[in-house]
């Protein structure tokens, strides 16, 4: 790198947002993450001792995957390489590898491949790299969001140690914004900064656990806040309201956020706990969930987790559903609140999913005899010859209008799928069935 270069390369620095120039480049300076870097933990040790495995990051948008990735490089004195699973394609992995290979031979410096979002990256293009991880021509770490469970192809994910990334404490993200404020050299210090315990504590809260959205944000209320006399910059809370604009929600409609949510919402709703269910309803919502995929899924609770407890559930939820495609968003996400609080404090019986549940095993495992023909219609006079309909009794002719009668195929008979609860609408269905039933008992003594 001739000087014109460096001297180029370290404007470019200067210009960077405060998020890139804040960047950590030891351990010392990493925070957070400390059940995986801490004093004495696994991947600690495996940094400085430099037996470095294949290491893949799992864990939301600005919890430290690139910078750890970055540090691990440094401190193990490896050539860096990173590459973007969005924008790079095999081409540019064999390119890599090559120079790893060239690297290796005579600097004898090992290459760290960085891929960023490694779930984007398809099963053609991991497995081009799988033979060069094996024979340590190259050290991998992956980052992602999703879980590389479903996102990475199981012969690289069992040669790669997978390690969790938590989510920044609002602690954590304070301590990364007073660092900036202080920093000099390449945070805000040079500026005289007024600003508060409430808004730092806003700031942080406001970030959504995200290191980056924070940094950048500070730095766009600082520089567009209006100097007074002095020079000193006062930041209030509406100044960094306004430099977030939108508070970014960390949520993916397709990724693991949207499966974890939703099954919180579920699980809420089943626990009969509103409180909770509006929260995670309102998490979903903020963050442009289809409304109606959160429809559908209310309407699946009111039949799976509620029944025939409450048949009115079923009612409500569908009448949300209406409601939402009728209106639309956002007027529609008090129909779903309406709906979804309205399960959560409905009856609850799991009676109807389990019965049916029993009918499913049964008919894929079962002979599936024909009807039996005192249920069938007699249409025509070859059909009743047949004995279509002999013996058949019409309840309506009886006492109650219930008639004792089988109705399942010879090798089900007397079997029973459907148990009703004791609770809500259904303790009037078990009333009636045992009422039935002994009426039953007592005709045939």
């Amino acid at each position: 790198m001739d000087l014109f270069e460096q001297k180029y390369q370290e404007s470019l620095k200067k210009e960077a947002p405060l998020a890139a120039r804040m960047r950590p480049s030891t351990l010392e300076e990493f925070v957070g993450q400390e059940h995986i870097i801490g004093p004495g933990k696994v991947l600690r040790r495996a940094i400085e001792s430099g037996q470095l495995p294949s290491i893949i990051f799992w864990g939301p948008p600005g919890s430290g995957k690139t910078t750890l990735a970055f540090i691990i490089a440094n401190s193990t004195r490896s050539f860096f390489s990173p590459v973007s699973a969005v924008s790079s394609g095999v081409n540019d992995l064999r390119k890599i590898i090559e120079e790893a290979k060239e690297r290796r031979k005579l600097y004898q410096q090992k290459t760290i491949l960085f891929i960023d979002e490694i779930h984007r990256f398809n099963k053609g293009q991991q497995d081009a790299i799988l033979p060069y991880v094996e024979d340590g021509t190259v050290t991998l770490i992956g980052a992602t969001t999703e879980n590389p469970s479903f996102e990475v192809n199981s012969p690289l994910l069992s040669r790669s140690r997978v390690f969790v990334l938590k989510p920044l404490s609002n602690a954590e993200i304070r301590t990364i914004v007073l660092r900036a404020l202080k920093d000099r050299e390449r945070g805000l210090g040079n500026l005289d900064i007024e600003i508060s315990d409430e808004v730092l504590e806003h700031l942080s809260i406001m970030s959504g656990n995200d290191a980056r959205i924070a940094l950048n944000a500070l730095e766009m209320a600082v520089l567009t806040a209006p100097p007074d006399e002095k020079g000193k910059r006062k930041i209030t809370l509406e100044m960094i309201e306004d430099a977030f604009q939108h508070r970014a929600l960390q949520y993916d409609r397709a990724g693991e956020q949207h499966y974890d949510i939703i099954s919180a919402l579920h699980k809420c709703m089943r626990d009969s706990d509103p409180d909770a269910t509006l929260y995670w309803l309102g998490r979903m919502i903020e963050s442009g969930e289809d409304p109606l995929y959160i429809a559908r899924r209310i309407v699946r609770f009111a039949t799976e987790d509620i029944g025939l407890a409450d048949p009115q559930a079923l009612v409500i939820a569908m009448a949300a559903q209406q409601a939402v495609h009728f209106i639309g968003m956002p007027e529609g996400n008090l129909a779903l609140a309406e709906a979804a609080v309205y399960m959560a404090t409905a009856p609850k019986s799991n009676s109807l999913y389990t019965g049916y549940s029993k009918v499913q095993e049964v008919i894929r495992h079962g002979t599936n005899e024909p009807v039996p023909l005192h249920l069938r219609n007699a249409v025509t006079n070859l059909m009743k010859d047949l004995g279509y309909g002999k013996g058949y009794k019409y309840a309506h002719s009886f006492p109650g209008h219930y008639v004792e009668q089988e109705h399942l195929p010879p090798s089900l008979k007397g079997s029973r799928f459907y148990f009703p609860g004791e609770f809500g609408y259904e303790k009037q269905i078990a009333a009636r069935l045992r009422e039935w039933r002994q009426r039953t008992s007592k005709d045939g003594q």
